[in-house]
């Protein structure tokens, strides 16, 4: 996947799969990789700063397999953000779409 592509939906993308459950960082990798191939190089700093945007909150919890793990909680300022996000995405895909067709068409 064209790079430029994958860095403007991967906000949503990432904003979309907390909203559907809380999680910590490698499990959000793996979520997101289901989506577009992603690395924790990537999705860490993304994090971060959604978290200092006051996007997500964060809180620890037991591991059975290690350290307490950080999980990301979706802020309702993250769920409306999240919302814009949706409806840019919309708007932007019908629009590109449309003109791809109209160029088709002649």
């Amino acid at each position: 996947m064209n790079a430029q592509f994958k860095k403007g939906v991967l906000e949503l993308i990432v904003l979309e799969s907390v909203r559907q459950k809380d999680m910590y960082g490698y499990e959000l990798v793996e979520e997101v990789s289901k989506v577009v191939d992603v690395n924790e190089g990537t999705i860490y700093p993304l994090l971060k700063r959604l978290t200092n945007e006051h996007y997500f909150e964060t809180y620890l919890r037991e591991s059975t397999e290690g350290p307490p793990r950080k999980y990301y909680h979706l802020t309702a300022a993250g769920v409306l953000y999240r919302d814009s996000l949706e409806a840019e995405w919309s708007q932007l895909t019908e629009q590109v779409g449309r003109f791809l067709k109209e160029c088709r068409n002649g």
